[in-house]
């Protein structure tokens, strides 16, 4: 489970929204806190035990968990209403190998749920509470969405002032005195190509050629692509100082923009970025 904790206020009470490997996940016990602050697991509890509830819960595991166990959830489904059937958070999850709610100890410790459940449970508790839960949350992916554009738009404009650099190395070291301009430009393309097939794997007109209706290869490159590809530009312009024959410099940038992607995909920093 990932640590990343954001907390939103709806109806001044403070919810907690937990960044899951399957998607976003709502504090159920904040939600219930609405309604019982005291003992807000007994309100979950009481909500578990609904036939409604566990016929809702179950559909949802059916849809997006391949290993839940549908044997024990009709065996849930068939006791629900009779007076001595209770069902917990925690006893659902063992039982049902259940991945929609997930249950969390320590610092920020409650029961948690996928949005989707989230919501049903908001429902029970009170529509009003739901309502301005869903304002709240769309408010918070909203926000993020434009941090992750932002983000997104810092590293594209390095990646052009890096290749402002990347130019000037090659107009300074590569392009011979008295050329025309058309052979000046297509010592540039190829020089950018030298970075794209680094990268990518492919020229620029590879690319065009399979993706006719997709525009630039570099438009639609990842976070991480566009890290390092500013970052190549910059060690492309330094090994052409150093007078490094392209082929070498290719086999040179292969190497680094494969150590520097299998880096970043794993870096914490760039996908709490991506969030």
């Amino acid at each position: 489970m990932a640590k990343r904790i954001t907390i939103i206020s709806v109806q001044d009470e403070e919810v907690r929204l937990l960044n899951h490997k399957i998607g976003d996940f709502i504090s159920l016990t904040d939600i219930a806190k609405y309604r019982n602050s005291e003992e807000p697991f007994s309100v979950i509890n009481n909500w578990m035990r609904t036939r409604s509830t566990i016929e809702f819960i179950g559909l949802w595991e059916k849809l997006n968990n391949p290993v839940f166990k549908p044997i024990e959830f009709d065996r849930f489904r068939n006791e629900a209403g009779n007076n001595y059937f209770v069902l917990s958070p925690q006893k659902w999850i063992r039982t049902t190998s259940a991945i929609g709610i997930v249950s969390k100890s320590g610092r920020y410790g409650g029961t948690y749920a996928h949005i989707d459940i989230a919501f049903e449970f908001a429902s029970w508790i009170s529509s009003e509470f739901k309502l301005y839960l869903i304002t709240e949350f769309k408010r918070l992916k909203q926000d993020e969405s434009k941090q992750k554009q932002l983000d997104w738009n810092l590293q594209r404009t390095l990646s052009k002032i890096n290749y402002r650099i990347h130019t000037d190395a090659i107009k300074s070291n590569l392009i011979p005195k008295e050329i025309t301009r058309q052979q000046e430009n297509f010592m540039y393309a190829n020089e950018a190509d030298l970075l794209n097939v680094a990268l990518f794997g492919i020229t620029a007109k590879q690319w065009i050629d399979a993706n006719l209706e997709k525009g630039n290869i570099r438009d639609t490159a990842s976070l991480e692509q566009l890290v390092v590809l500013s970052n190549l530009e910059s060690i492309n312009a330094l090994l052409i100082d150093q007078g490094l024959q392209q082929h070498k410099r290719l086999l040179q940038l292969n190497r680094i923009a494969i150590t520097q992607m299998k880096s970043l995909v794993e870096n914490n920093s760039i996908k709490k970025l991506k969030l």
